[in-house]
């Protein structure tokens, strides 16, 4: 398995940036994806996941700090998964990282400041 994140750079308050995390490895549409953020000297956090699309369609779920600004989503004809994070706040500087069940992406440094 193999998940490779890209997007990540500078911008500042109020910018957006969209993260994408190509997969290969594994059967991408049959697995739930997330995203988290590890900013520094704290915790991993989840920001947001999404499941497999079923016929009502994928379900999403956002960390309350997120909720309103970004937007996940996947594209399972080209095994990657998007994180579309608009509204920028210096507080949303981290590395962010794709997960799916027990693997990690390298990781993507997004960095908020003025």
């Amino acid at each position: 398995v193999q998940l490779v994140e890209s997007g990540g750079g500078l911008v500042q308050p109020g910018g957006s940036l969209r993260l994408a995390c190509a997969a290969s490895g594994f059967t991408f549409s049959r697995y739930v994806l997330s995203w988290y953020r590890q900013a520094p000297e704290k915790e991993r956090e989840l920001v947001a996941t999404i499941t497999t699309i079923t016929t009502g369609g994928a379900r999403t779920y956002y960390a309350d700090s997120v909720k309103g600004r970004f937007s996940i989503s996947r594209d399972n004809g080209k095994n990657t998964v998007y994180l579309q994070m608009n509204n920028l706040k210096p507080e949303d500087t981290a590395v962010y990282y794709c997960h799916t069940q027990s693997y990690w992406g390298q990781g993507t440094q997004v960095t908020v400041s003025s």
